[in-house]
């Protein structure tokens, strides 16, 4: 069975010239380093090099084992460097999940890139999911992190929920829509607008919080004929379908037909989330404390 040591030895050999000299470099004996050469040119059934006193010279088979065998050798040192980045959490792949209410827009994108910088080792497979899909795929090991809005409905054992800030809502209408040359309106005109984005029965987030704020403001939410909870929300109402209550963030991937309004009322605020298993690997937890404190918060 061939040995790494003995591909050390041969490579080493080569790279000095000699047996005398590579004896010297390794600190071994001439005689333990001739002896490992040869058990080595035995397992294989094959001459690598021919010796004299003074040098040695490779074979035709000797110089294609030698550009194979560096190759093997520095494979070896890159997946022995690798392990130690990946133990110390430096280097792999982490999966993010967002929600469509969450974009990577300012503060969170620019976050995210920074921190990448800080971690060369490490890239990001993004993806979109409902918030409570997030949680479901964080807490079962199908995704890594999560950016999502509350309140997510179900609750899960593993996961861990961090707060990240809040931020203001703001009414999406048309450039056509009469409120269009408003600046700031009260959530009672908005009782008979019709609303392109409904909460689901069984997902909380953007959709859900939206319809808790109105039914504490003495209305539930008339559906539009068209309705969406993604990002084409704001497609619907650049079309003129209705209005949506959105984060002032979504303002960053608004077609050019929306305008946006600022609520009066102050309690029309979202909660932007980060949810990550309570086991996450190092790499994770270590992304997310440079993620914390880029954002210029208190690490879990």
């Amino acid at each position: 069975m061939i040995s790494i040591k003995q591909l050390k030895y041969f490579v080493e050999i080569v790279a000095a010239g000699s047996y005398t000299r590579a004896s010297e470099r390794l600190y071994i004996a001439q005689s333990a380093l001739s002896r490992q050469i040869k058990e080595l040119e035995n397992d294989i059934d094959v001459v690598l090099l021919r010796r004299d006193a003074k040098q040695v010279e490779l074979t035709l088979a000797g110089k294609d084992f030698y550009d194979r065998a560096r190759k093997i050798l520095d494979d070896m040192d890159q997946a022995i460097v690798q392990a130690h980045h990946i133990d110390k959490g430096e280097r792999g792949a982490i999966r993010l999940l967002h929600s469509s209410s969450v974009p990577l827009s300012p503060p969170l994108g620019p976050c995210l890139n920074a921190v990448l910088q800080a971690f060369p080792g490490v890239t990001l497979e993004i993806s979109q999911a409902s918030s409570e899909h997030q949680a479901l795929d964080v807490e079962e090991g199908r995704a890594d992190l999560g950016l999502a809005r509350t309140p997510i409905l179900r609750k899960h054992p593993h996961l861990e929920t961090i707060t990240l800030y809040q931020e203001k809502l703001v009414v999406a209408v048309s450039l056509q829509h009469p409120l269009a040359q408003r600046e700031v309106v009260g959530i009672a005109e908005l009782r008979d607008e019709l609303f392109v984005s409904m909460p689901h029965r069984e997902r909380g987030g953007l959709s859900y919080l939206v319809a808790e704020r109105c039914i504490a403001h003495g209305f539930f939410p008339r559906p539009a004929r068209a309705t969406s909870r993604k990002a084409s929300l704001l497609s619907l109402v650049n079309a003129d379908f209705g209005i949506a209550i959105v984060p002032d963030s979504m303002r960053a991937i608004a077609v050019a037909g929306v305008h946006f309004i600022d609520i009066r009322e102050p309690d029309f605020q979202s909660a932007v989330v980060l949810m990550m298993r309570r086991d996450a690997p190092v790499m994770v937890g270590q992304f997310v404390q440079a993620f914390m404190q880029g954002l210029q918060m208190p690490a879990a």
